[in-house]
């Protein structure tokens, strides 16, 4: 049988869906970022946007105490080994399978290179002595590390412990209007448990798909970075449905997945700077018109009826108590409005209602 032909606008609805971007979804932020394997956290209170934008009445202390409670973890994980929040469980199991990715990104990095030549073996286990003994930030790891190894670029052997060994960074790194530096701990220590036996990456797939999917193999290469997809893909086939995207690619998906009416509405939604919905496709027409870039002044995405229309960033000079909306096609009144409440809406979650509160439009054409 011809598998079905989903168009720009089914896949555009069903991934909103999974994402929770289709309507605001009384779940815990536990089971909010267990639900999207992870968020992306390189800024610190990227997650805190991207839950509240998911999330009814969520609570940015919530969050703060899984951090501190040891149930959420800020560690290097999915997409090109980036910082990511997970929770405890997917960071004792998720991790391990991943860590082939980590030590691969390492022996692409300029920091391998300049460690040619080292056992970087004997680095890594004189880098976790180092941070067992006391938790610390990669910078004094290196510096420590290059008493040892005179000549050598202490940021590099920084690095090497880094890509090498899970390490999770502590609070207050990531918490609700505290912040500081990204001091390191083993995940064994700082979780009170050893890594687990890892996820199989045939569960791993499934998991992507129930948040990302319908996909292509390459879609979720791009989102795992994890080699041998495309193999593990077809011994799934029979669990999983096919269909085709209009350009002809063959997507997979889970046999129960929703995929709503592409005609229902989709609220105006503002993500935060990196979030895994603009990141985890190789295509990402779904989302965005591949003509249009992001403008680095801007921070955030912001979606109209489901797709990419502009971005946003907060006034940085007076402090957040004005939204800078960047469009890159001008909005109809009644979207301008509904832009207009969200972006107020997210000011009064960050400032914790504190006013006034401004919107500046900015045409980035």
């Amino acid at each position: 049988m011809t598998p079905r032909t989903l168009t720009r606008r089914e896949l555009n609805r069903a991934i909103l869906a999974r994402q929770m971007l289709l309507r605001r979804e009384p779940v815990s932020a536990l089971d909010a970022m267990e639900r999207l394997v992870g968020m992306q956290a390189q800024e610190p209170l990227d997650p805190y946007v991207g839950l509240w934008t998911r999330v009814e009445g969520f609570r940015p202390e919530e969050l703060s105490e899984l951090l501190g409670n040891r149930l959420a973890a800020r560690i290097v994980m999915l997409y090109r080994t980036t910082i990511h929040l997970v929770s405890a469980r997917d960071c004792l199991r998720i991790r391990p399978l991943l860590q082939p990715v980590a030590v691969r990104q390492f022996g692409y990095s300029p920091f391998a290179r300049n460690l040619e030549g080292l056992d970087i073996d004997e680095v890594v286990a004189a880098g976790r002595a180092l941070i067992e003994e006391r938790p610390q930030t990669a910078s004094e790891v290196g510096r420590t590390l290059a008493e040892r190894w005179p000549g050598r670029d202490a940021s590099s052997l920084g690095y090497a412990v880094r890509y090498h060994v899970p390490l999770v960074q502590l609070p207050p790194r990531g918490l609700w209007r505290r912040g500081g530096r990204p001091v390191l701990a083993t995940v064994e220590h700082w979780l009170g448990s050893a890594l687990e036996a890892p996820l199989s990456i045939e569960e791993l797939v499934r998991r992507y798909l129930a948040a990302f999917g319908p996909a292509t193999v390459k879609d979720v290469g791009t989102w795992s970075w994890l080699t041998g997809i495309r193999e593990v893909v077809e011994r799934m086939r029979a669990t999983l449905v096919t269909f085709r995207d209009e350009a002809g690619r063959e997507l997979f998906d889970l046999p129960d997945a929703p995929l709503p009416d592409p005609e229902i509405p989709a609220p105006v939604r503002l993500l935060p700077e990196y979030d895994n919905l603009l990141l985890s496709h190789d295509d990402r027409s779904r989302i965005a018109d591949p003509a249009f870039r992001l403008r680095a002044w801007m921070r955030g995405s912001l979606l109209v009826d489901g797709f990419l229309r502009g971005t946003w960033r907060l006034d940085s000079k007076t402090g957040p108590t004005a939204v800078h909306i960047g469009l890159n096609a001008p909005l109809h009144p009644s979207e301008k409005r509904d832009v207009e409440a969200e972006a107020t809406a997210l000011l009064a979650f960050m400032t914790g209602g504190a006013g006034p509160h401004r919107i500046v439009f900015v045409d980035l054409d």
